[in-house]
């Protein structure tokens, strides 16, 4: 099957909304691949500190083992701009696209992509980095409180929604789940997905159901050997070191849990759960209980194994 035919992306400034981890990667394989400007909010200073901080470190990395020259790495630093708390929404008034990267939770999007919708020019392109949230229902929040969903007006706001998933590590992983709403212009659809190439990824394709392909796949899979865990049928070790030699799998599902975050997990599980009420996808009672007790793996200190 032949690839699809690129179209010129258009994207001349971009904006990112959330600075942790995915939004900075995000961030930076835009300065660094595509060479876009880039503009990046989050509420939280700290949070844009340590993002910051966290891709001079990869930009240092970079330079150190050959992969960018000093220049090309000091460059990539100049494309990254913060948006102060003053402006907030407002200052990305003036970008072509804007990828949301906050947390993975529908009520908290919708809000985000009406006010998107609000602030940006009517031909900025918004799109998600959502890991299992439909992404039509994320559509229409950008529609103008008042008009109808199947008025033109309405179809216009919506279409220029997409999914585009990025996954973690940013700068390390090769892909890029493009995913379109009901809603979803081809234009929007095409130029999202040149923008994704542009920043070095592979695209792949999936239709709007919870989780798509990645992580309708994934989830249950992680979840399931948490339940191993639970039920007592292998201790933690054995059931990673099991997937890790017998499946040659880079590292097992507990301690990929704990990386990815259990927090996330739980969150992709439960999108799971409910978006088809099929009990198979029902999240493992120790993840809730571990959720519960501020035990999110890695980024915490403490998941399935200790980080301290």
């Amino acid at each position: 099957m032949s690839a699809p035919t690129l179209v010129a992306h258009g994207i001349r400034r971009l904006g990112v909304l959330g600075a942790g981890q995915m939004g900075m990667g995000i961030a930076m394989v835009s300065a660094v691949r595509a060479k876009v400007p880039v503009l990046i909010y989050d509420r939280s200073p700290e949070q844009v500190k340590k993002g910051l901080s966290l891709m001079d470190k990869l930009l240092d990395k970079d330079v150190n083992k050959g992969r960018l020259t000093t220049e090309q790495a000091k460059e990539a630093k100049e494309r990254v701009e913060v948006v102060g708390a003053e402006a907030a929404l407002k200052g990305l008034r003036d970008v072509d696209m804007v990828v949301e990267a906050v947390s993975e939770n529908l009520q908290l999007k919708q809000a985000i992509f009406a006010s998107l919708a609000a602030e940006l020019r009517p031909d900025a392109i918004l799109a998600t980095n959502t890991s299992s949230i439909s992404i039509t229902k994320i559509a229409a929040s950008a529609i103008p409180e008042g008009l109808k969903a199947s008025s033109e007006e309405g179809k216009k706001a919506a279409a220029r929604v997409v999914g585009l998933h990025f996954f973690n590590p940013v700068p390390v992983m090769k892909l890029v789940e493009l995913i379109s709403a009901l809603q979803t212009s081809q234009e929007t659809l095409d130029r999202a997905r040149s923008f994704a190439v542009a920043c070095g990824k592979e695209v792949t394709v999936s239709k709007d159901v919870p989780g798509f392909v990645s992580n309708a796949l994934l989830m249950p899979f992680l979840n399931e050997a948490i339940m191993h865990l639970e039920k007592g049928i292998a201790t933690r070790d054995d059931i990673d070191t099991t997937l890790k030699l017998g499946m040659n799998h880079p590292m097992g599902p507990l301690q990929l849990a704990d990386f990815i975050g259990l927090d996330t997990c739980l969150a992709i599980q439960n999108t799971l759960y409910q978006g088809t009420g099929d009990s198979k996808y029902r999240p493992a009672v120790l993840l809730e209980r571990m959720v519960d007790a501020g035990w999110l793996g890695k980024k915490s200190g403490k998941g399935f194994y200790d980080y301290n």
